[in-house]
């Protein structure tokens, strides 16, 4: 009950943020673009098209994580604010054109345009200074088993105005006397065991005090349980992925069709990228054995992007990101936008990869894994994908034992709702530069052993 007051403000502020960024598209609306509909539309439901914009961005806005003011830096927030809003005008002046029964002069549109990047700016900057000057950042413990550096993440990703860390605690001090927790608003739980995290919890709940759990594979694998009443005792069913038939045959037409439109809709820019990369010298494309589903191997296809000697000693090596000496200018560009990957449109076409799906990885290297961490073959439960949660919302350069969380958060709760979601989430990360970064020498190998002999 203590954050009542936090919450009913913060929605306030947001909703505060849905009326400010709808004007302008309301103006636009009713002073242009209504008075081309038909008579009777105009005349009865013009209200309806300002109430469906209204919930096209918020419905982006959750997706582009636009309304999380305590979490997000000022750039970010700005920037899915507009992302969130431009997706939104898109679709509905793809509407007012079916209302029109032609295309409409986009000029209108571009002013409202002008006026939302305005009116997002202004209140993402007037929010955060509202939020941070009357809720101060909380009294933080952290505790922590096989994990530690919570405490350095919290600082270098900006979230100290949100987390005041006091205590970071080993859980054996935590265990032996949790009254050590009393004086915290937040505890963070950081690779700590089922048994000593419930004690803790537990008295977090019974105390009014936040946890923050940060999971365990075991824990991330149970997000998908299935809950049951059997021999009167609540039940929770574990599953290998099992998504219904009609999920997969949807998932599978869904692939078909978009693949199609894609390779259709980009034809100009793969012609364009195939002539630049072969006056670079040497073959367009380039295939490499990659695994999807349960273990089958297929050939992905790309645009080269790299140097044709780039792995001369037939050692396979992942990218270091822009400092990399083997890729090539063209290379450059292309992976900075992503259009090395238009290709693999024809893999999902064939039905050897999916649209949203764990990233489908080298033998070689997949192999190097799982001889540190067995459970990486997990995420061979379905078919890999171009896109999914662990390329959305890690990096490149994320450890190998985080994308498998990822991907099993995923793999744990399969629906064609998340993965729209997650392919409109992937819009936010091309242009975001901290998505490609490369993997540090030595990471591949840096394997954490959190769940070892568990």
């Amino acid at each position: 009950m203590k954050d009542w007051k936090h919450d009913l403000s913060l929605r306030v502020v947001k909703i505060l943020d849905l009326i400010l960024i709808t004007v302008p598209f309301a103006i636009c609306w009713y002073y242009y673009y209504a008075d081309h509909t038909a008579a009777f539309f105009a005349a009865n439901a013009r209200r309806y098209i300002i109430i469906l914009y209204t919930l096209l961005f918020f419905i982006f806005g959750r997706v582009y994580d636009a309304f999380l003011i305590s979490y997000n830096p000022l750039s970010e927030m700005v920037y899915s604010q507009v992302l969130a809003a431009l997706i939104a005008d898109g679709l509905i002046y793809i509407v007012i054109c079916l209302l029109c029964k032609g295309l409409q002069p986009l000029w209108p549109g571009l002013l409202a345009i002008v006026g939302q990047v305005l009116l997002a700016l202004l209140w993402t900057v007037a929010a955060h200074r509202w939020y941070f000057r009357c809720f101060p950042p909380k009294v933080t413990y952290i505790v922590y088993d096989m994990r530690s550096g919570v405490d350095i993440l919290i600082h270098e990703y900006g979230l100290t105005k949100k987390f005041n860390v006091k205590k970071v605690l080993p859980v054996s001090e935590v265990i032996e006397n949790v009254d050590v927790l009393a004086d915290a608003e937040e505890v963070f739980l950081s690779g700590v065991h089922s048994h000593d995290r419930n004690i803790i919890i537990k008295y977090c709940t019974a105390n009014d005090i936040n946890s923050l759990v940060i999971p365990r594979i075991g824990d991330v694998m149970m997000t998908g349980a299935k809950k049951m009443h059997m021999l009167h005792l609540p039940v929770f069913l574990v599953q290998r992925y099992n998504p219904t038939p009609e999920y997969l045959l949807c998932k599978r037409l869904f692939d078909i069709l978009l693949s199609s439109l894609a390779i259709i809709i980009t034809s100009p820019i793969l012609l364009i990228t195939a002539i630049l990369i072969r006056r670079d010298g040497g073959p367009v494309f380039y295939t490499q054995e990659r695994l999807t589903k349960d273990g089958r191997k297929f050939r992905v296809i790309k645009f080269r992007s790299m140097r044709v000697d780039a792995e001369k000693d037939g050692v396979a090596r992942l990218s270091t990101g822009d400092n990399d000496d083997r890729i090539t200018p063209v290379g450059r560009v292309i992976r900075k936008v992503r259009i090395d990957e238009l290709p693999q449109m024809f893999n999902i076409l064939k039905g050897e990869m999916s649209i949203v799906g764990p990233r489908p990885e080298r033998p070689e290297i997949a192999e190097e894994y799982e001889r540190e961490m067995p459970e990486f073959r997990l995420r061979l439960q379905c078919k890999a994908g171009l896109t999914g949660y662990a390329q959305v919302y890690g990096k490149y350069n994320t450890t190998p034992y985080d994308k498998l969380m990822m991907d099993l958060m995923y793999i744990s709760s399969p629906g064609i709702v998340e993965d729209m979601r997650i392919m409109f989430a992937t819009v936010k990360i091309l242009f975001m530069g901290d998505s490609t970064e490369g993997v540090a020498e030595g990471q591949t190998t840096a394997m954490e052993k959190e769940d070892r002999g568990k």
